[in-house]
């Protein structure tokens, strides 16, 4: 039984980080308010390998509609830069200095739109994910059973797997909830 209870350990932890991964890929999901999650996660071409911009400059929000970059390297700047442009966000990065400026123009209707299914299919794709953990940790349990696991004791910890499972969508729908008002109200 105690391997058994370990296989619902595990399986809450890989949830868990699913439920993690949907936070960081919502937060790079633009809005009209400026935030420093919509940048980080972009990868530099620097020097050759792909590193994430959050490992090569300070980010800061210094107003609701400006992203501010800092290099910590001045000859990165022209890879940010290029990162930026070349990315989904849409955005003309402004260079004053060493200070790399992006400025968030208001949302149009059909942008909301756009950013809307993107979230949609961010939760969904995590729904997913935790539904596969869900079948993988089962199939565990059916196995143990196979080696002396009793139905009283399968029926028990799948129990808890399906309860784990409707936690953490749950938690998932509250993420695409808070997503979709911050996209339809700012």
């Amino acid at each position: 039984m105690a391997g058994a209870d370990n296989l619902v350990k595990e399986c809450e932890e890989k949830m868990k980080r699913s439920v993690s991964l949907i936070q960081q890929e919502l937060a790079g999901i633009r809005t009209g308010r400026a935030s420093a999650g919509l940048v980080e996660h972009l990868k530099v071409d620097y020097y050759g390998n792909l590193t994430p911009l959050k490992q090569m400059a300070s980010v800061s929000v210094p107003d609701a509609k400006t992203i501010e970059i800092r290099p910590w390297d001045k000859n990165a700047g022209a890879a940010i830069e290029k990162a930026i442009s070349t990315s989904d966000l849409k955005l003309a990065p402004q260079r004053q200095g060493d200070v790399i400026r992006l400025n968030l123009p208001p949302l149009t209707e059909e942008r909301r739109g756009e950013f809307l299914k993107l979230a949609k299919k961010v939760t969904e794709d995590g729904r997913v994910a935790i539904r596969n953990v869900r079948h993988e940790t089962n199939n565990k349990l059916k196995a143990a059973k196979d080696q002396g696991l009793s139905d009283d004791d399968l029926r028990k910890l799948t129990g808890a797997v399906q309860k784990l499972t409707d936690t953490y969508i749950a938690k998932v729908d509250e993420l695409l909830a808070g997503k979709e008002r911050e996209i339809r109200t700012i």
